[in-house]
């Protein structure tokens, strides 16, 4: 997993720059195929704004947030990304488990057991 960290018109500190990449590494716990991770930090005013850009196999989920700090503003866009990944992977795991579970064939043994509590 690649992440770029982008610093439009203002300095990032080392700190915030280290901090940002452990914080987005906890993200592949939610995907293993997340291709890279594009971080935006520009000011906003007397704010900075946040922008987590995660490119997955056929998905791009993006993330923006406003905060003074740019550190903040960091945490609070990997936030509300780990909540998107964690409702995609919800989302892959229950599609995956509900469409095998729902179908029973017609000829198995517990398709007959059914037949026969209707008689």
């Amino acid at each position: 997993m690649q992440i770029s960290i982008t610093a439009r018109h203002c300095e990032i500190a080392s700190g915030v720059r280290t901090f940002a990449q452990t914080r987005l590494e906890k993200l592949g716990k939610y995907a293993k195929d997340i291709h890279g991770i594009h971080v935006i930090v520009q000011p906003e005013g007397k704010e900075h704004q946040a922008e987590i850009t995660l490119s997955l196999n056929g998905h791009e989920f993006v993330s923006k947030e406003l905060h003074p700090e740019a550190g903040a503003a960091i945490e609070k866009a990997a936030d509300r990304m780990e909540e998107q990944l964690r409702r995609f992977k919800e989302k892959r795991i229950g599609r995956r488990h509900n469409g095998a579970a729902k179908e029973i064939p017609l000829g198995s043994p517990r398709a007959e057991e059914d037949d026969e509590e209707e008689a």
